[in-house]
């Protein structure tokens, strides 16, 4: 997209144009002064007679003249710059005052020469300035000094300012050089922050989706782990109290139902809420699933034993909550498949680690067997261990029980 030019660039192109229309109209200026200065000043000192003197001036100039009209405009060469400079000089042999037009031979030799043949241009200018600064080609020794004086002087200052020509014709080759590099990195930039801002958007997009993903899988567990395991617990005792002719054993089922139901209602709200599990938000993490082993042990004919060791200390609530989630899962599965007789709930608080083992004497299963529906348990504590950076191993066989060992990092309460 383009923009509107600055008040610097401004200023520098109209400098840029006065320099082009002086460098276009100075030689013909210069001539044309010298020339005025030689006719009007010629006659007191003698420069215009004789005749011929007075007619080689005047024709040389105006042949100049036109010459240098014709080329107005067009780029100073070497054969151009010859042909003006070895004019200047018969001209100032003839009147001294044309080494007025000679100067401009100063002017616009770096743009023609370089190395040696810069320096040999300005001697040939000095030299045609010398002659006019001394009255024209010596005609005694004193003069001649006086030619040879005013040579070296005019030499001395070309030399000084064609050095410090140069050197600003090199800063302003590097600044161009300086520039195109700055406008090169600017482009590069302008890419790589464009290139930068797409990048940024995917990963916002991949993030987003991620987000979205893992929020349903959140959920998903929240369900699997708390409203469906009670829905079923609800659903076993309605069944049980359907076929009892039992008053007392009925009212029992529908109380341990209603129980259910409003334990399963508050984890709903819970779950949507993304809060902690009802027990963590009032007990200690071991006080929390002890409680969870109790109430369990009260509705199944098991025998279990919780065991706490290690030093003790209040871990990240995510850590709490998915310890609990998984103990409420394991035991879970043992009531559905199980039919085991004991069960072994052990946390152990390590240095850096928090584990959590719930073994089982039950029917067991094959670990490596084919994957059902009925796996989805596993699966969902193999996730929250995994959300973690912790492991989860399931060990079982046929026969002989299960275990389930699941090993966490010991992130203190309070930590990012």
């Amino acid at each position: 997209m383009s923009s509107a030019p600055t008040s610097v660039e401004l200023s520098e192109s109209s400098a840029e144009g006065w320099a082009r229309k002086i460098e276009r109209y100075l030689p013909l200026g210069l001539l044309g002064v010298a020339t005025v200065a030689a006719l009007v000043s010629g006659s007191v000192i003698g420069w215009l007679s004789p005749w011929p003197r007075l007619a080689g001036q005047l024709g040389i100039a105006v042949l100049v003249g036109l010459w240098l009209a014709r080329r107005m405009g067009r780029p100073m060469t070497v054969r151009a710059y010859a042909i003006r400079s070895g004019a200047a000089f018969v001209l100032t042999v003839l009147n001294p005052l044309f080494c007025i037009f000679a100067w401009i031979g100063y002017t616009d030799a770096d743009r023609v020469f370089r190395g040696r043949r810069l320096w040999t241009a300005f001697a040939a200018t000095a030299v045609t300035m010398a002659l006019g600064q001394s009255g024209g080609l010596p005609r005694s020794w004193g003069q001649g000094f006086l030619f040879i004086g005013l040579l070296g002087i005019n030499f001395g200052i070309a030399y000084v300012v064609g050095r410090q020509v140069q050197q600003e014709n090199r800063v302003s080759a590097d600044r161009k050089v300086a520039i195109t590099e700055l406008e090169r990195a600017n482009a590069s930039l302008h890419q790589a922050l464009e290139e930068n801002a797409a990048l940024h958007r995917t990963i916002v997009d991949q993030a987003r989706e991620a987000g979205i993903q893992a929020e349903r899988q959140r959920l998903a567990r929240e369900i699997h782990d708390t409203i469906a395991q009670s829905l079923a617990g609800i659903l076993a005792q309605l069944q049980a109290a359907r076929d009892n002719t039992d008053l007392v054993d009925v009212r029992r089922r529908m109380e341990r139902a209603l129980e259910l139901a409003r334990d399963s209602l508050a984890d709903a709200r819970r779950s949507v809420m993304d809060l902690a599990p009802a027990p963590l938000a009032e007990h200690p993490l071991a006080d929390a699933i002890n409680a969870q082993v109790d109430d369990w042990a009260a509705h199944h004919p098991v025998r279990v034993d919780m065991v706490v060791t290690g030093d003790v200390r209040a871990l990240h609530l995510e850590v709490e909550a998915t310890l609990l989630r998984i103990v409420q899962e394991a035991l879970s599965n043992i009531a559905k498949h199980a039919a085991a007789s004991r069960v072994g709930v052990t946390l152990t608080y390590l240095d850096e680690e928090v584990a959590l083992d719930v073994r089982d004497d039950g029917a067991g299963f094959d670990p490596r067997g084919p994957v059902t529906s009925g796996s989805f348990g596993l699966r969902g504590m193999r996730q929250r261990a995994q959300l973690l950076a912790g492991v989860l191993e399931v060990e079982s066989e046929p026969g002989h029980g299960t275990a389930v060992s699941v090993r966490l990092p010991a992130i203190v309460q309070g930590a990012a």
